[in-house]
């Protein structure tokens, strides 16, 4: 891991609004690249940005967007949703975006929940946007960044600059803390979505309580790649940035974020734990496939680092020759691995949104990439606990953040109260209220514990623990992780077991890995579909899961499964966006199936 180097400029979290720390930072880091395309093919500095954004503000004030009035956004991974942000920002109007895979009924829903009169849309998405109007009759204007397409529709081009007499000054200086700054729907794995209100101090509050956990250096680099409807993607590839003076790369294909991170080199870097699996076996099957005069060394070392990373988190002493032969290794082989996957210069490297298999979380700590587990919630603008670097406890999420406080409830619920928390439901008061009770603490529906060392780990979901027939309870998290670590070809799994005397579960094959194990064992061409069902995929399947309930309790391990077949998407029936199990919908989709598992 790269060396902290001297902090940023701390004088944007002095201002009162989010909208007037950009105005901050593009008058000190003016000449400073924000956000760019990974050829440079768009590349604006915070100067350019900000000219830009004013005039676009104008444009929308002309055609009726007010102080208070809430936008809609719908964009992939480029520079445009940060400047429309920015724009309805300024006139202290409320941006929010919808994710791209959502169907037009979902568009509809959310549109309306929010009230919104003015969209900003790519081409790539109007048309299951114009899809949705019939059902969102409030939803005035479209503006299309490619230009206009039919009625109802506005060219960008038509509305930037449209203005330029605007008074951006007096319009973002109204902006106030206590002032609405987006909406975070959630992503409804259990029904509708919720649209979660977050001030201008709540985002504030977190960026400058993430700051002083990771301590960003001068210039940092992310890359913007998540949804920008889910609160990671905003507080860490736009809030964050627009606070600190970072540059953004957008990387419009998220599937392509691996290959942004050595032309990037971000210095702080966030994915979810598939991202870090499929990193890590796609790195233990390039030093297998190395001649065995290389191969074996290479694997000892890492063997070797293995073992000093599980004696320092057990607090035990690492003996010199060990300590010698892993600062060799990483010397030797190490740094190079670093450099390639791009992490070389990262200050800082992060996963969240689900439970991460230890074995990867050591793993990348053996061949020195910290990487740590975090906690949060859109409830809580993406903020909560963090593992602090150089302080990392593999298996927990870290101790609460600054300025966070957290208890547990007598359930074990994890207990929260920020300046960071959202001021609540729109439109659902009674959800609210049971949300946030009257001393101001947020009821997260986590389920978690302290270590000794005043560390949070997160059990499961308290809605979603398995309590079998025999009244066991059961983390279905832990199980699923689990499975996962214990076999590549595994790439979604869900354990089955509530009220139930038995665990099972349904199983997706990787649609990476297993055409190549596909193509190793003598069935290569066969579709993912027809994989299924092989008897050969079968026992490798099977081999996995015994390999996982040799790591679980006896109580907790899986007696059968089902293959599924095909893929699951994200934003698709069994998945949200950002790749959280819908599991009420997967129990109601595969009814048979999982039935069938108790016949």
């Amino acid at each position: 891991m790269a060396a902290t180097a001297a902090p940023v400029s701390r004088r944007a979290l002095e201002a009162r609004s989010m909208a007037e720390a950009f105005r901050i930072t593009a008058e000190d880091f003016g000449d400073r690249v924000a956000v760019r395309t990974k050829d440079d093919g768009v590349s604006l500095t915070w100067g350019e940005l900000r000219d830009r954004v004013d005039a676009l503000a104008g444009g929308l004030a002309a055609r009726g967007v007010r102080h208070g009035d809430t936008v809609a956004l719908m964009f992939s991974n480029r520079p445009e949703f940060h400047l429309a942000d920015l724009a309805v920002m300024m006139l202290g109007a409320v941006p929010y975006s919808i994710y791209t895979t959502s169907a037009p009924e979902q568009i509809a829903y959310v549109v309306g929940d929010a009230g919104s009169k003015v969209a900003l849309v790519e081409d790539a998405y109007l048309d299951v946007f114009q899809a949705a109007r019939d059902d969102a009759p409030g939803l005035e204007t479209l503006i299309v960044l490619e230009g206009e397409r039919g009625e109802g529709t506005t060219a960008w081009a038509d509305v930037e600059g449209a203005d330029p007499g605007f008074d951006v000054e007096s319009a973002w200086r109204a902006v106030g803390p206590d002032d609405l700054l987006t909406l975070i729907y959630t992503s409804g794995t259990t029904g509708p979505p919720k649209g979660v209100e977050l001030a201008h101090s709540n985002l504030l509050a977190a960026v400058e309580s993430v700051e002083a956990m990771i301590r960003f250096p001068d210039a940092a680099k992310v890359i913007s790649w998540l949804p920008s409807a889910h609160i990671a993607e905003r507080a860490a590839h736009h809030y964050l940035p627009m606070v600190y003076a970072m540059t953004i790369t957008c990387c419009d294909n998220p599937r392509e974020v691996v290959s942004y991170l050595p032309l990037v080199k971000p210095t702080w870097f966030f994915a979810v734990p598939r991202i870090w699996e499929k990193l890590k076996a796609g790195l233990e099957a390039m030093l297998a496939g190395q001649p065995a005069e290389q191969r074996e060394p290479a694997q000892a070392a890492l063997a070797a680092a293995v073992r000093k990373v599980e004696l320092e988190q057990a607090g035990e002493p690492v003996p010199e020759e060990l300590a010698a032969a892993v600062a060799a290794a990483d010397a030797q082989m190490f740094a190079g691995l670093r450099a390639m996957l791009g992490l070389d210069e990262a200050v800082s490297v992060n996963v969240g949104a689900a439970p991460t298999p230890r074995e990867v979380l050591v793993f990348f700590h053996a061949i020195g990439i910290e990487l740590a587990e975090l906690w949060g919630m859109s409830e809580t603008c993406g903020s909560g606990c963090c593992n602090p670097p150089g302080a990392v406890r593999i298996g927990t999420v870290g101790p609460p953040a600054p300025g966070v406080e957290i208890t547990l409830g007598d359930d074990g619920e994890v207990l929260m109260r920020s300046p960071v928390v959202m001021r609540g439901y729109r439109n659902q008061p009674d959800k609210t209220a049971e949300a946030l009770d009257p001393d101001g603490w947020l009821h997260t529906g986590d389920i978690g514990e302290f270590d000794d060392h005043g560390y949070l780990r997160i059990v499961d979901r308290k809605k979603e623990l398995i309590i079998s027939a025999a009244g066991k309870n059961m983390s279905p998290a832990n199980i699923e992780a689990t499975m996962k670590s214990a076999s590549p070809l595994i790439g979604q799994v869900v354990a089955i077991g509530d009220g139930r005397a038995y665990n099972t579960a349904l199983v997706v094959l990787d649609a990476d890995f297993a055409p190549a194990w596909a193509a190793q064992n003598g069935l290569e061409g066969v579709a993912i579909e027809a994989l299924a069902s092989d008897e050969r995929m079968r026992a490798a399947i099977q081999a996995g899961v015994d390999a996982g309930n040799a790591r679980l309790a006896r109580v907790e391990q899986l007696k059968r499964f089902t293959i599924i077949p095909g893929d699951w998407a994200p934003g698709g029936d069994e998945l949200t966006p950002t790749m959280k199990l819908k599991r009420r919908p997967i129990a109601e989709k595969y009814t048979d199936e999982i039935e069938a598992m108790y016949h």
